[in-house]
């Protein structure tokens, strides 16, 4: 599959988009309570953002604001240059719960296609282009080898992948992934990371991820939405990387370490625990020696 790279913007129609997301003012009420308000940022196109903050601060919300599929109390929302939900065929949207929605009896091809064909009604057929652009897809993911391999039979790690290849198969400019490294090994987790790396770098893929633990998607983020007091914040990753900023966030101690290779991975502050606890952890010391980023080899990593 071949895309051209993202240099200055997306082009959606004639115009240039060189913000993929802009909140002016957004607020999201549900169930009559506020999640969040006061929301004013700007996602530049071409980036890879996580989205961040404490258990119902808003985060899949946010999600759901941009594919319009929650009512904005206030403001705006703009994705892709047009109003939310107006541009959701540039959208691919990799829910938490994936393979929920799915009989995991029918095959990673086949719930790929349904990327395809989902929306329509009634009986239809799949076309030889249709086949072809899942066949694509599935080879970009790694999942070329498993495509008729039932959902049911894949490992966590590939299931991720064939949610992943069901979001791109109708060519998005933007992916948005809730929680997509949750319940997965370290290994599939750096499999999942090192593809978005590729779709982003490959691509110009926009990305924004929901996700809990920032050390492994370190080394691909260029920002952070950050939900705290209530308000949806965006800064650099370089800007959020801030221990005061995260203990704050999180509501409790967390460190940023930084590793003689230059790498930077957050911690808690261990000397908070009770001394009677038995910890098999290292110290920040001695995990910043071996926190380094080693680049996975493909050929293993499909096999995960």
């Amino acid at each position: 599959m071949s895309a051209t790279p993202v240099l200055s913007g997306t082009a959606t129609g004639n115009v240039a988009v060189t913000d993929a997301v802009v909140l002016r003012d957004a607020e999201v009420h549900r169930g009559g309570r506020t999640i969040w308000s006061h929301g004013n940022l700007a996602i530049p196109a071409g980036t890879v953002t996580a989205i961040v903050g404490t258990n119902g601060a808003g985060k899949t919300t946010l999600l759901d604001a941009e594919l319009g599929l929650v009512p904005l109390y206030a403001g705006s929302i703009t994705v892709m240059g047009r109003p939310a939900g107006q541009n959701n065929g540039m959208i691919g949207y990799v829910p938490q719960s994936y393979i929920a929605g799915l009989d995991s009896n029918i095959t990673a091809r086949q719930s790929v296609i349904l990327g395809l064909t989902g929306t329509r009604f009634g009986i239809h057929f799949v076309t030889k282009e249709e086949k072809a652009r899942a066949q694509q897809v599935l080879e970009f993911v790694g999942l070329a080898d498993k495509a008729d391999y039932r959902l049911s039979e894949l490992s966590g790690g590939l299931r991720q992948r064939a949610a992943i290849a069901q979001a791109l198969v109708g060519d998005p400019k933007l992916l948005l992934l809730d929680e997509p490294l949750a319940n997965l090994d370290m290994a599939s987790q750096r499999a999942v990371v090192e593809l978005l790396a590729r779709l982003n770098r490959e691509w110009g893929m926009t990305i924004q991820v929901v996700a809990h633990d920032l050390n492994m998607l370190l080394p691909i983020l260029t920002g952070a939405i950050y939900l705290l007091d209530g308000h949806p914040h965006y800064s650099p990753i370089s800007s959020v990387l801030d221990s005061d900023l995260l203990t704050h966030l999180y509501g409790t101690r967390i460190e940023v370490v930084t590793t003689p290779q230059g790498d930077m991975f957050v911690t808690p502050d261990r000397t908070l625990e009770p001394k009677e606890r038995d910890q098999d952890t290292h110290d920040t010391a001695e995990a910043a020696h071996f926190h380094e980023h080693h680049h996975p080899n493909p050929s293993k990593e499909n096999n995960r």
